[in-house]
């Protein structure tokens, strides 16, 4: 296995383009040699796209008949899909749905040895152990997790709040419950498909846990022994820009209105917002975060959070686009390289980490 520190990134959506980009634009200051990525498909309109990550200093990987079809386009491959693989030190896998176990199955698997770790994203459960930065850090085992999952926004979103408030400096007995509304986005600006005309409501899967995010958030904290009573529903509506999320956390341990701003103020991860339109949370990543990414788990709407009888927190708060998940995805990417620094090595980005919003 190489000593150089080589980081490849599969898919070029919603979270592998900023995540490509974002590894290229700081990988001097956090200790990376190379970007590489791989795009599945040559196509016309995405030319700009590629040629810009290419520029930025990322290089491009493709399979091998599909190569010749990227050179007619303009765009000139470095890799083939198995080379950039068994020469990357950590493989990010950012396709849809369903892709990455079949990549597990069909290219992780095989080159296992040569790799240190594999990352997968929200949606590919079991894939590996579940990931969020700042949750279950030390549940990491680097002689045992080579494949990670990096949990979804929404489950960053409500793993955040939770342990933020109700487990922070106290026992996972504190929690008595914890409640979810997921109000989502119907799809991101650039993805043509998935609009709806009027709110969706989604069924709720399970009867213990309904929709799926409380139930990721949960086998989440089980991965530190934690048994939490949790629960969620979730709903569609027909806008582009952030989720958000309604919480209703009742603790054991009473609590003042204060201590709980004060619990979410210390957390460098949870920004505060007095805006209560998502348009115009979601513009300010536009234009302060990184390519209109902010790397705070969660932005929580001050003027809505309630205290009921000491013990029952209440509020809204908006999910990032998808800038927790990306972070995560660093996190743990750096983890496989650094095991003992990875978080001093994060703190080059501090400055995507916004208090007030």
């Amino acid at each position: 296995m190489s000593d150089r520190k080589i980081i490849h990134v599969i898919g070029t959506g919603t979270i592998g383009e900023p995540l490509i980009g974002l590894l290229t634009d700081y990988k001097d200051k956090i200790g990376i040699d190379q970007v590489t990525f791989h795009k599945n498909s040559a196509l016309k309109g995405d030319f700009t796209k590629v040629i810009d990550l290419q520029k930025r200093g990322a290089h491009l990987a493709v399979d091998n008949d599909k190569i010749e079809d990227f050179r007619t386009l303009g765009m000139n491959p470095e890799f083939e899909t198995e080379q950039a693989i068994a020469r990357a030190s950590v493989v990010i896998d950012c396709t849809p749905k369903g892709i990455g176990h079949k990549n597990k199955e069909k290219y992780y698997s095989k080159f296992s040895d040569n790799v240190k770790g594999f990352l997968a994203q929200g949606s590919e459960s079991d894939f590996g152990k579940k990931y969020a930065l700042g949750i279950n850090d030390e549940a990491l085992n680097i002689d045992d997790d080579q494949f990670i999952q990096v949990v979804s926004c929404n489950t960053h979103n409500i793993s955040c709040i939770t342990n933020t408030i109700a487990l922070d400096g106290n026992s996972a007995d504190n929690l008595v419950e914890g409640k979810y509304l997921c109000v989502r986005r119907a799809n991101d600006m650039h993805q043509e498909d998935g609009y709806i005309p009027s709110p969706l409501v989604n069924e709720h899967l399970t009867e213990q846990f309904g929709s799926h995010h409380a139930e990721d958030a949960a086998n989440l904290f089980k991965t530190l022994n934690f048994d939490l009573n949790l629960f969620s529903s979730a709903m569609k509506v027909n806008s582009q820009y952030m989720h958000v999320l309604w919480f209703s956390i009742k603790v054991d341990e009473p609590i003042s209105l204060d201590d709980v701003k004060n619990k979410l103020y210390q957390n460098q991860l949870v920004a505060f917002t007095s805006k209560n339109l998502t348009s115009r949370v979601f513009s300010f990543g536009r234009d302060h975060g990184h390519y209109g990414r902010i790397l705070n788990q969660t932005v929580v709407v001050e003027q809505t959070l309630n205290v009921k009888n000491g013990n029952e927190i209440s509020g809204f708060c908006f999910t990032p686009q998808d800038g927790n998940s990306i972070l995560s995805s660093l996190s743990a990417s750096l983890w496989f390289l650094y095991p003992d620094s990875y978080k001093e090595k994060i703190k080059a980005l501090s400055h995507l980490f916004f208090e007030n919003i």
